[in-house]
């Protein structure tokens, strides 16, 4: 395995610039886990900027160091991990953007990679979710988010942040009797978003229930309905407190802290995760990079979720 640099010899402000300075995809002549930059954000509604996500996760991860204690593992040494740089999506124009993400996620995926999504909008899990049904069939969806992503169009538009799992479930690329979303709260259009949402497949763990449940509850509900096929996860960042996470398009008050979000994944140890992204995440809003630290913590526990279930 070729690893990141070593912290000891290169310090960690210089190196390459890559995910935790892990090497490039055309370093290593094969890759377990391919990590790729989704620059997108013309799915928005609100505030843009997450176009600039991937650059900011990567220069956030630099800290990030071989072992994982909490696991006990070292998903670097036990996985082959490899930075693909950036897919070059049409910042004018959606339904092409979405196809070049699936064609270039699906051509990592093929080459035996499970493809890591460092967004950009969560417009973007749509094609992930396409490329991953070509190999799997429909999978399971973990969606972790403030907003439940299944309304029907923003303004007329069917293809927006806030549509994805919608058109996703539409097109049969989930499993409906499996797929749930974690963190949901704030307010809503109606209480028919509600019933659309769970006739679309989806159950749901509120961020309200964290606090009266706690997070060895969570774990529980979601590891139930989770189990017995392949799983796609889907963090978008908003998912934390703007305490946690400021830098984000859409924020909204009383969502999870990074602990419970960290601890909710490394829950996720022995389920068949096929993929997963981090998305939303904004620079501009961000400050100490608050936010893009949480990001970069939120790939590398599940770097060690899937290291830990080699």
């Amino acid at each position: 395995m070729i690893g990141p640099v070593d912290g000891q010899v290169v310090p960690r402000f210089a190196g390459p610039p890559t995910f935790a300075r892990l090497p490039r995809l055309d370093e290593v002549s094969r890759a377990d886990v391919a990590i790729v930059g989704l620059p997108f954000d013309a799915g928005t509604s609100y505030r843009p900027g997450a176009r600039f996500g991937p650059a900011h996760i990567r220069a956030s991860s630099r800290l990030l160091r071989p072992y994982h204690p909490a696991v006990g593992t070292s998903p670097f040494a036990a996985l082959q991990v490899a930075d693909a740089g950036d897919l070059a999506l049409n910042p004018f124009d959606i339904v092409e953007a979405l196809a070049a993400a699936e064609t270039g996620i699906r051509g990592l995926a093929e080459d035996g990679a499970t493809v890591v999504g460092l967004g950009g909008d969560h417009t973007l899990a749509l094609p992930a979710l396409r490329a991953l049904h070509a190999l799997h069939g429909p999978v399971a969806v973990l969606h972790f988010d403030a907003h439940l992503d299944t309304w029907d169009t923003y303004f007329g538009a069917p293809y927006t942040h806030g549509t994805p799992f919608r058109r996703a479930s539409e097109e049969g690329l989930i499993d409906r009797e499996r797929s749930m979303h974690v963190g949901i709260r704030g307010p809503l259009y109606s209480a028919a978003d509600l019933d659309d949402d769970a006739r679309l497949g989806f159950a749901v763990v509120r961020a309200d229930d964290y606090e009266t449940d706690g997070v060895a509850r969570a774990v529980e509900r979601l590891r139930r309905r989770l189990d017995g096929g392949p799983v796609y996860v889907s963090v978008d960042i908003d998912v934390l407190d703007p305490a946690a996470a400021p830098g984000t398009g859409t924020p909204e008050a009383g969502g999870l802290t990074s602990r419970e979000l960290l601890h909710t994944l490394r829950g996720l140890q022995g389920l068949d995760i096929v993929g997963f992204d981090v998305v939303e995440v904004a620079p501009a809003y961000d400050h100490a990079e608050i936010t893009g630290i949480a990001a970069a913590h939120v790939v590398y526990d599940l770097l060690a979720v899937l290291a830990a279930g080699r």
